[in-house]
Formats: C-alpha cells, sequence, structure tokens
C-alpha cells in the first residue's frame, strides 16, 4: 500500500513543476518586448494558458501508475489530503497548492458540488487574510526640489536591454504627471513611491506597479512603458482607481509577471483596488484555476449568508442559446447550454462549448468578458424562483441532474454581470447613451483588429461596465476575422430581384455583408448616425478585407489599454 504521505508529496512535487514551468515562460515575457516579437508573445499566452491542464494530466497519470488498484480508493485520498495539507502548511501559496491537489481529487471521484473529506474548502475564511509577507519592492523618497532625479532613479533600477530614447525627459514627464495628478486630489506634494520589484508585461507593454504617496494620502501608480522601434518611452501614468482598475480588468488578456510567490502580490494589489474582487486578482495574474477557486468560494459563502434571496432569470432578451440566471445582489451571471437552439441558431452544443474555449486563449483586448467553466454546480433548489427553475427544467434539461433537494448543474459559464447594452441605452441619459453607442462602435474596431469578429452585433450581445466601458459577452457565433468571407452587398438588376423578400443571390455560412450592418443593429437613429460618422469603415466591405489582408501577415494593430488623454506629453 502507498503511503498517504507518498502520495502528498508527488502531487506536491507535480505542482512544483508546474509552477516552474508556469515561470519559465513568464519569463520569456521580458525579451518578447524587448525584440517586439509580439507573435511569439501571444503564443506563450496560450502555451501559458494551457500548461495548467497538461500538468494535472500528466500528475493524475504518475498518479494512476503508482496507486494501481488505490487510485480511487477513498480512505487514500483523505490520509492523503491530512499529509498534503500538513506538507504546504509553510507555503505563502499554499492555497495554489491545494486548489491544484482539488483538481486532481475531482477529477479521479467526479465530484459533484463539494466533497470536504477530499477536497480542501474554505467558504468561511479568505485565505489571503492570513498572509503578512510583504511582497519585494522599491520605495523612493521624493525630493521635492528635484523630483526628476528621483525618477530617473526609478527607470534605472529597472534594467532592460533596450535603451531609453531620453531617460531624462521621460522621467520628467512622469513627475510633472504625479505632481498634477495630487494636486487634483489635494494631496501634493508628491512625498514617496513605492513600485513592485516585478515587471508587469502584457500585449506590447511593460507595465511598473505600485502607489504614490501624497501629503496625507496615496494613490495606485502604474508606469506603462513601451517600445518604440528599438527605444524605450514612458508612454502613461495610471493613478486614477478608475484606470487601473480597468488595466487589470477581466476584459483584458493575463499578465506576465515574474513573481517569486503570488498571495503577498494579491494582496498588495488589492490594497490598490480594494474594490476588485480578490478571484479576478488572482486571475489577471495568470492563474486562472485559482481565481475560480476563489470565485467559488466568495459566492457560495455570500449565497449562504442570503438564505431568502432567489436565482432569478438574468435582465436582458432571453438567449436562444444560453438560459441565464443571477443571485441579484451578487454580480455574476450563470449561463446554461439549452438542448435546443432556436431558429436561425444552426451551430451545435459542442460548437458553443469551442466557441467559449476559443476566447479563453484570445487576446480579449479589454471587449470580451473572461469567462470561467464550471461543472456540477450544486444548488438548493429550493433557492431557484419557480419560473427560473420551470425554465431550466423544460430547455436544459440536459444540463441538469436533481439529487435529493438539490439541482446539479453540469456544465455551466460564469461571468460578471454587466448592464445589457440595449437596455443601458434606454435608461441613460442622451450623453451617456450616445458615448455608449459610439464606444460599441469602438469595441468591435478593437475586436477586429485582433482578429475577433463577433457574428451577432446586436445590442443585447455587449454589456456596460461600472466604469461606461462596452464589452462583448455572448460567443456563440463568434469567429476569427480571417474565417470571414466580406463580401459586397450584390445589385439587383431585375424587377424581381428588387422584389425578393429573401436574398436572390448564393450565401455561404462564412459570408458576411457589412453594408447591411446598420439594418440589424436596433440603434436608435440619432446614435444610429454618430456611430456611422464616427466609426464608418464598419459598414464597408473594403475595410474588413484590407484588415483582413494585415491580419494574415502578422501585422496585429496596438490597442492601448487606457484613453489618449493619459499618456505622456
Amino acid at each position: 500500500m502507498v503511503p498517504a504521505d507518498a502520495i502528498a508529496r508527488l502531487i506536491h512535487d507535480a505542482f512544483a513543476d508546474y509552477h516552474a514551468r508556469f515561470a519559465e515562460i513568464t519569463r520569456r515575457a521580458k525579451t518578447r518586448f524587448e525584440t517586439q516579437d509580439w507573435a511569439a508573445a501571444r503564443a506563450d499566452a496560450v502555451e501559458r494558458i494551457e500548461l495548467y491542464d497538461q500538468c494535472i494530466a500528466e500528475c493524475a497519470l504518475r498518479l494512476q501508475s503508482v496507486l494501481l488498484g488505490q487510485a480511487h480508493d477513498r480512505s487514500r485520498w483523505m490520509a492523503a489530503r491530512g499529509a498534503f495539507e500538513a506538507l504546504v502548511a509553510g507555503q505563502i501559496d499554499r492555497e495554489l497548492y491545494k486548489t491544484f491537489y482539488n483538481t486532481l481529487s475531482r477529477r479521479f471521484f467526479r465530484i459533484r458540488g463539494v466533497d470536504p473529506a477530499l477536497e480542501f474548502v474554505a467558504l468561511d475564511v479568505e485565505p489571503t487574510d492570513a498572509i503578512t509577507h510583504p511582497v519585494a519592492r522599491h520605495s523612493y523618497a521624493v525630493s521635492e526640489q528635484r523630483p526628476t532625479e528621483t525618477f530617473a532613479r526609478v527607470l534605472a533600477d529597472y534594467g532592460f536591454d533596450v535603451p531609453y530614447a531620453h531617460r531624462t525627459r521621460c522621467a520628467a514627464a512622469i513627475a510633472v504627471r504625479l505632481q498634477d495628478d495630487l494636486a487634483h486630489w489635494g494631496a501634493q506634494p508628491v512625498r514617496a513611491i513605492e513600485l513592485l520589484d516585478t515587471v508587469f508585461y502584457r500585449e506590447r507593454r511593460a507595465y511598473l506597479v505600485g502607489r504614490v504617496f501624497g501629503e496625507h494620502r496615496f494613490s495606485p501608480c502604474v508606469i506603462a512603458l513601451v517600445n518604440d522601434a528599438g527605444q524605450l518611452k514612458a508612454e502613461a501614468v495610471l493613478t486614477r482607481r478608475a484606470d487601473v482598475a480597468h488595466l487589470f480588468g477581466t476584459s483584458r488578456s493575463y499578465f506576465h509577471a515574474d513573481l517569486a510567490t503570488v498571495g503577498d502580490a494579491v494582496v498588495f494589489l488589492r490594497s490598490l483596488l480594494p474594490g476588485k474582487p480578490i478571484d479576478e486578482i488572482y486571475t489577471v495574474l495568470g492563474r486562472a484555476k485559482q481565481g475560480k477557486t476563489e470565485r467559488y468560494r466568495t459566492f457560495f459563502h455570500h449565497f449562504a449568508a442570503q438564505p431568502d434571496e432567489q436565482l432569478v432569470h438574468a435582465e436582458g432578451t432571453r438567449g436562444m442559446v444560453m438560459a441565464v440566471f443571477t443571485l441579484p445582489s451578487y454580480p455574476l451571471v450563470f449561463k446554461v447550454i439549452r438542448d435546443r437552439f432556436a431558429y436561425p441558431k444552426a451551430m451545435s452544443r459542442q460548437d458553443v462549448e469551442d466557441k467559449y474555449d476559443l476566447v479563453f486563449h484570445l487576446d480579449r483586448v479589454g471587449r470580451l468578458l473572461d469567462t470561467q467553466t464550471f461543472r456540477y454546480l450544486r444548488f438548493p433548489r429550493a433557492r431557484f424562483a419557480p419560473a427560473l427553475l420551470d425554465e431550466l427544467r423544460e430547455s436544459c434539461g440536459h444540463s441538469l441532474s436533481e439529487d435529493g433537494d438539490d439541482l446539479i448543474v453540469h456544465l455551466c459559464y460564469v461571468q460578471r454581470r454587466l448592464r445589457p447594452l440595449n437596455l443601458y441605452l434606454r435608461e441613460q441619459k442622451a450623453e451617456a447613451a450616445r458615448a455608449a453607442a459610439l464606444d460599441y462602435g469602438q469595441a468591435i474596431k478593437d475586436m477586429a483588429r485582433n482578429n475577433i469578429f463577433p457574428g451577432d452585433m446586436l445590442l443585447k450581445n455587449f454589456g456596460v461596465s461600472r466604469h461606461g466601458r462596452v464589452v462583448f459577452y455572448d460567443y456563440d457565433e463568434l469567429r476569427l476575422v480571417t474565417d470571414c468571407r466580406f463580401r459586397d452587398w450584390p445589385q439587383a438588376t431585375t424587377y424581381e430581384e428588387q422584389m425578393a423578400d429573401a436574398p436572390w443571390f448564393h450565401v455561404d455560412a462564412g459570408d458576411v455583408f457589412p453594408e447591411r450592418f446598420p439594418q440589424f443593429l436596433g440603434l436608435p437613429d440619432t446614435h444610429a448616425k454618430a456611430l456611422k460618422a464616427a466609426h464608418g469603415d464598419l459598414f464597408r466591405p473594403a475595410w474588413w478585407r484590407d484588415l483582413q489582408s494585415h491580419l494574415a501577415a502578422g501585422d496585429y494593430p496596438d490597442t492601448p489599454p487606457y484613453p489618449d488623454t493619459l499618456r505622456l506629453a
């Protein structure tokens, strides 16, 4: 019989191997930034996302070969759980180790809901509360007389194999921006700045992340660096929490930050962004599985604390592919695939799953909402509003089973809840509604320039974040721009063609007619005119075909994660 501590050690070492391989991929980000190898950076992002499941599969095979007939022996795993807990007790990142263990135990025993005897469950505590280890950082006192010298030293302390175009000018621009921002809060002068030792990389930028201190308060501080034709420049400084929260938002790809330990960095980042859920901080650091664990923990802790609140239909237009429900007091939605799709939806269930998996691997450029896949979620049946329960049973029966008083959802997609754009436009005053309509057009452009075509561009498939940003969240018809065929709308040549109720020409599944977009968007006339004036390119097939040629050549346009107003002079 294999000792419990040997099983625990095997799983511990498997996670350590995963962690080392994760770090190896992450460290490449610096070289990609220095050499401007953006295609390789995108490949690294996908490789790192896939690494977790790869390492889990490798560890499962090793366990099976070692345990043989004991691989599904419940008593062995219960003993191994205790040995594993003792083994990781002193680790800052013990929660990451435990999540790795849970993934294996769930796969071996096909656990539905949770099993505290086999898994680590912490619904009543927040594990990061126990982390007191200070994350590694640089600290600087800022001279009121010579602030440029301080920021020149800051930039010099972060070494790159690329020279600055002009380090002193960059330092002066940073100093001026920080002085202006603190003056705006009434907190000037700048007294000090502290920045994490670790540089954060994503897409085409490197970020120095920390906080700046004024006379009586501090704020987040993120300095964005770009590699412009082989010369470094400080491009922007972000000090407003809303801007930093957007940078760390769930509609963007994960950062590549070579952190020795993760938990202490999460604690520090949460001090900068106290309103951001801890699960989202783990996720944007590339620890998606831990983010998923934290999201489960925080939701069900809240769910248990609100025993009289029911799960209800999410607001918005009823979906043809998904049934969507929510807990009104908690900002998440749960999306369950229907058994059958209404006309004209022609995809299969597997097609839908593939689309959501595709988005998980894409560069989401701030315009596609991160989605987590959960299997076998267990809810008390009494917590579902009767109308919702009836619909789930009627239209999503293949995704459900019932166990005593519980309803088990076999597969669902969980996203942050946004206000559907079609509802938002009706509710807002004219100026805010117009801004959202224009940002809707910009969202489509941002996605397109990163090879993402939403497919179904109806307003109901987009949402508005609490910061007023338009984000796409319905992926069942999403395609790559390079897989589409953008056609000019044929001109009728006969009376019969002019009067035809349906297209009188052949249309393939991948054909797209941009000139016809305005007829299907559903925007009020005033917003439609504003959209056409600002983003008229979207309605020209030639624009899309030209974009396709650039994308096919690997020429992906830059999509900055902040507005031009935050750029340094």
